[in-house]
């Protein structure tokens, strides 16, 4: 089915009924999102539980909250850390609430995975975006950096990567094995 409009906006979102399928916005065209696999999902759910461990209070992670990233763009980050003391209720998230995005790459979200979603995130002004690759489970740790891309956004820059144990310092001190997040 092809959806006949393209000016969706995220006022459009918060109106769909509670059993909607999950969708996306992007530039306001809804997409619908496909099911992610067990694998996906293990390692969401070992990273949102690791996060919400270690993470301090002034922060807390979710699983799959929705992003407004303009207003006819949101995304739903796999795994994301937001600002504490946010509404239970809210379904949609601002971007400056959300301090980290975490995509789980599929075969069938690499490239808006590993291109597209970060571009927006960093567009949008969430201070860190991580990526992980599944096959084997390998986590790519970026921040917003100063360098300017070609549309005038600044961008992420890569702060580290593994498949052992990742340790950063921001956006709080993290010591992160994989094997803690390995299905």
């Amino acid at each position: 089915m092809r959806q006949q409009r393209a000016d969706y906006t995220l006022d459009d979102l918060l109106t769909l009924p509670d059993d909607a399928p999950r969708v996306e916005l992007v530039d306001g065209v809804i997409q619908v999102t496909p099911s992610p696999t067990l694998g996906h999902q293990t390692i969401a759910s070992l990273l949102w539980l690791w996060l919400r461990s270690h993470a301090p209070t002034h922060v807390q992670a979710s699983l799959a909250v929705g992003v407004g990233l303009s207003p006819n763009t949101s995304r739903q980050p796999d795994v994301l850390l937001h600002h504490a003391g946010l509404p239970s209720d809210r379904s949609l998230l601002r971007a400056a609430d959300v301090v980290l995005a975490v995509e789980i790459v599929s075969p069938g979200t690499r490239r808006v995975d590993r291109f597209a979603k970060p571009g927006e995130y960093a567009a949008a002004g969430i201070p860190f975006y991580w990526r992980i690759e599944q096959d084997p489970v390998h986590l790519y740790a970026y921040r917003l950096g100063d360098r300017i891309g070609p549309g005038g956004e600044r961008q992420y820059e890569l702060v580290t990567d593994g498949s052992e144990v990742i340790e950063l310092t921001e956006p709080f001190a993290i010591k992160l094995p994989i094997a803690e997040i390995r299905p």
